[in-house]
């Protein structure tokens, strides 16, 4: 099969379009012939070594995690899905490829298109996450820096359906889409504080910094200290005391949150926002734009 493959860390120039073996479905695991792969800010900060601490990387690799597609291989004692199933999940061996087998994974409501949901699996259970991480309640103003990419995006969305307050960070071109999320939209970078101040005049009750563009300190004056300020990008949060928050959502818990996301976005209630499609021997170009952090929105390949 084709796929990408990187067998070294370094920019995007490391990566092949290349001819490899297909893997195949082990016990509890399905493999899907791929429609869509989401590309994420992960996939190049894997690529460059940087979280080889976190989640070590054995060469030859195969980027990616989000995956949508077509079952065409189950696995010893999978029940519950056959052959032809359009489905959605986190690849277990790289999603940047023809095939990839899948461990946590649901189904795919018909009608919903397959880089709409390739879009949803981490963003959805990473801004889930945060939220909950920083107990947002109903009446409250939460911050959100980044709030027009692929995983601000649906934070705001989610975080509105709770009767939140929003106020996002953005580029003046995305104002009039967060505006169309129900969110208030502010510009970022120098006097981020004042003008925050100015549309949330009684103050901010929480944080979520998606973008890592260096908004923690302007975050830490707001909110008065480091407490429910959670950001998932930047690598100066330790020495600011601001926590980070990586992972822990049970698989059961992951699949659940996955699958009503993907019927809300199905029904019209929540709505990935795709900046742009990529063939899969584009995906070096995915990964730069991806890296450049000024994404309007998901990136998707379509193998």
């Amino acid at each position: 099969m084709q796929a990408i493959v990187f067998e070294e860390f370094g920019g995007p120039e490391v990566l092949r379009f290349q001819e490899i073996d297909e893997p195949h479905a082990g016990p509890g695991e399905v493999r899907v012939a791929v429609r869509a792969a989401g590309v994420n800010a992960m996939d190049f900060k894997i690529r460059r070594g940087y979280l080889q601490g976190m989640i070590p990387t054995t060469f030859p690799a195969v980027p990616g995690f989000e995956v949508a597609g077509v079952v065409d291989e189950v696995g010893e004692g999978v029940t519950e899905f056959a052959v032809g199933d359009e489905v959605v999940g986190w690849s277990q061996s790289g999603a940047y490829a023809e095939h990839a087998v899948v461990g946590i994974v649901t189904r795919k409501p018909a009608g919903l298109a397959w880089d709409q949901a390739a879009a949803l699996p981490v963003a959805g259970e990473t801004a889930t996450r945060v939220l909950r991480e920083l107990d947002l309640k109903q009446g409250e103003t939460l911050l959100v820096h980044g709030a027009a990419g692929g995983v601000g995006a649906v934070g705001v969305q989610l975080a509105v359906a709770q009767g939140a307050t929003v106020i996002g960070t953005a580029s003046p071109a995305n104002h009039d889409y967060l505006r169309s999320l129900g969110v208030i939209p502010v510009a970022y970078g120098e006097g981020l504080v004042e003008r925050v101040r100015a549309v949330a005049p009684n103050g901010i009750d929480a944080v979520f910094d998606v973008a890592g563009q260096g908004a923690l300190p302007d975050s830490i004056e707001l909110r008065g200290g480091t407490d429910r300020i959670v950001t998932i990008a930047d690598f100066a949060a330790g020495e600011l005391g601001v926590a980070v928050s990586s992972g822990g959502t049970s698989p059961e818990d992951t699949k659940t949150g996955l699958a009503e996301q993907l019927q809300q976005a199905a029904d019209g209630n929540l709505h990935p926002r795709i900046a742009e499609t990529f063939s899969l021997a584009e995906a070096a170009k995915a990964q730069d734009l991806s890296e450049s952090g000024h994404t309007p929105g998901k990136l998707v390949l379509l193998p």
